[in-house]
């Protein structure tokens, strides 16, 4: 491969009716801090916002609190009081690459918007991953931006809509453009060309992977149990059978729930079905895994578009062992033939080494 009552009392008969005072325990909660649509909001961070106090499903940013949109926000109920903390005041030293950061580093990087550690790291680039840094608001110098827009993904939803005319619901074109916000290289680095090509690469690659954004889950249940390492040290907390394939790009084994998880900010070794039951988060694995992923390969399936590589080499990166040099011709053909087809809608080459 998510009430709050007031309590009166009624006096007997003929006597007037009494509200009693609210308690501690039937009193509104007190706001949390108010929401900031600069800020990132991972799984069970909270904010205030008109009134009510919300919890994040997943990663956010940019994504006013409500109930509607991509339901990334559960609605904790009225809140009243509380305060609010001012954004912090921006002194922060330029990034610079190689350098260790301990968790906590702040650090204004090359397109002038900060960065916070959110773990320690030798100087990784503070837009590849969510799990090392995470974007961060203050003010009195430099700029507050929020990331690419996401408008910047380069297929519409009716290009989308005609890539995948037989998707299930489930794999909503809304879903994906809220995954595609995690990581701002996606699709946005590069040549026009380039940009579309990656799109079309990303999206050939889980159209086989889902058959077409129809499977979220690994069909053949026999090999459910396959999937759990248990050398490694954490095990297979949700069972053995727990961690088969989920969502676009079919995530499997208990250490890629446990990387994905990590990097995104959810927790996907304990509540690996979160993949199956919620679109954005499905999509997010496919995203995490094109940008941070060289599996059999040598490099990210970013990396091959970008850097010029060709579609052959995602196809290595993502399920080389089984189907390149020879290993399954016809799912690789499979692949490419999808790759053609959504170049051709989007109307760009789809440039050389297509074949791994």
């Amino acid at each position: 491969m998510l009430s709050i009552l007031a309590t009166i009392g009624v006096a007997v008969a003929g006597a007037a009716v009494a509200i009693l005072p609210m308690t501690a325990s039937n009193a509104a909660e007190a706001c949390t801090t108010a929401y900031s649509g600069s800020a990132v909001y991972t799984s069970g961070q909270r904010a205030s916002h008109s009134g009510r106090n919300w919890t994040a499903k997943w990663w956010t940013q940019g994504e006013t609190p409500s109930t509607a949109g991509t339901g990334v926000w559960a609605d904790n109920g009225a809140c009243g009081g509380g305060t609010t903390n001012p954004p912090a005041t921006c002194n922060h030293p330029n990034w610079v690459a190689g350098q260790f950061y301990p968790a906590g580093s702040i650090v204004r990087y090359t397109n002038g918007q900060y960065y916070r550690a959110t773990n320690e790291n030798p100087g990784y680039d503070p837009v590849i991953s969510t799990w090392y840094w995470s974007p961060y608001t203050c003010t009195g110098g430099g700029t507050t931006n929020p990331p690419t827009n996401p408008g910047s993904f380069p297929v519409t939803e009716a290009q989308f809509n005609q890539m995948f005319p037989n998707r299930i619901a489930f794999y909503s074109y809304a879903g994906l453009i809220d995954a595609v916000k995690k990581y701002p290289a996606f699709t946005t680095t590069g040549s026009d060309t380039v940009k579309k090509q990656e799109a079309a690469a990303f999206l050939a690659n889980i159209n086989h992977e889902s058959g077409g954004l129809v499977y979220v889950e690994e069909i053949n249940q026999a090999n459910w149990p396959l999937y759990c390492d248990r050398s490694q040290p954490y095990g297979c907390p949700a069972g053995q059978s727990a961690y088969h394939g989920r969502g676009p790009i079919q995530l499997s084994w208990n250490f890629n729930y446990k990387a994905a998880g990590d990097a995104l900010g959810i927790d996907l070794l304990n509540n690996p079905d979160r993949v199956k039951n919620e679109s954005s988060i499905a999509y997010q694995t496919a995203v995490w895994y094109w940008m941070t992923q060289r599996g059999p390969g040598t490099m990210t399936p970013h990396d091959a578009i970008v850097n010029g590589r060709g579609f052959g080499e995602t196809i290595r990166s993502i399920n080389g062992s089984l189907e390149c040099n020879g290993g399954n011709p016809a799912q690789v053909q499979s692949r490419v033939d999808a790759y053609h087809r959504f170049t051709g809608i989007l109307g760009v080459s789809p440039g050389g080494n297509l074949y791994c």
